[in-house]
């Protein structure tokens, strides 16, 4: 995969977020190996391709990919690059779980501060979860 390609595809960088650049990257990288979008055994781009194309120092880059090789969610061949670890099936099922339990923290925190009562908060997800899933039907209909 080259770095535009994974750049245009997962890490989507907000530089007024507060959360460090290169854990950012670590998690969109975790995410898109989580989902299914990086394939086990696929190449990450070169740090310095990568950097370039997303406007940040080539060490934040080099510091992601040692976070992502310390959780053992890549591995790094001498003069060959970084692959996505080919053994990350439980992987996969706890960076869901981290991702969506952030989210969700996140959603429950907003609501205590905008002093949206519990039953109303449960009712607006399950609103938007019969949404999600009306659209979704709509889509594979009309997709196939």
């Amino acid at each position: 995969m080259t770095a535009k390609e994974l750049a245009a595809m997962f890490v989507q960088l907000n530089f007024k977020s507060g959360k460090p650049v290169y854990l950012q990257m670590v998690d969109q990288i975790k995410a898109a190996a989580a989902s299914g979008a990086l394939q086990p055994g696929e190449s990450l781009p070169s740090i310095r391709p990568l950097a370039e194309q997303l406007r940040v120092n080539r060490n934040t880059v080099a510091k992601a990919y040692a976070e992502l090789e310390a959780q053992g969610v890549i591995e790094t061949a001498a003069g060959k690059g970084c692959f996505l670890k080919q053994n990350n099936s439980p992987f996969r099922h706890s960076v869901r779980q981290q991702l969506l339990t952030e989210d969700i923290d996140a959603a429950i925190v907003q609501a205590h501060h905008l002093q949206v009562p519990r039953p109303e908060f449960l009712e607006l997800v399950h609103e938007r979860l019969d949404d999600f899933e009306k659209k979704r039907a709509e889509a594979t209909s009309l997709g196939g």
